[in-house]
């Protein structure tokens, strides 16, 4: 899939630079940073957004104390995300 961006001219430079120097394309060295940033960018906002909804009672969390009786989470499904910080953050 074909995308394209815009990036400030001291980012196209260093991707310039980059890839002059190392002879790959800049094609290569974008793909690899979004394949390895998505993973880091998806953790940290599909969680705050469930701590977002469980604030909101729009989720359901489940406690510490039923996550150590059952390690294994033989009843957990999609809708019922584990986590556990939402008790201590809530206002």
């Amino acid at each position: 899939m074909a995308t394209s961006i815009r990036l400030t001219p001291e980012v196209s430079k260093r991707l310039d630079r980059l890839a002059a120097k190392t002879g790959r394309t800049k094609a290569f060295y974008l793909r690899l940073i979004i394949e390895s940033g998505i993973a880091e960018m998806e953790d940290y906002y599909l969680a705050a957004d469930l701590l977002e909804r469980i604030r909101k009672d729009q989720e359901k969390d489940l406690s510490a104390p039923v996550a150590k009786k059952d390690p294994g989470l033989s009843s957990f499904t999609p809708e019922s995300p584990v986590i556990d910080c939402a008790s201590a953050n809530k206002p």
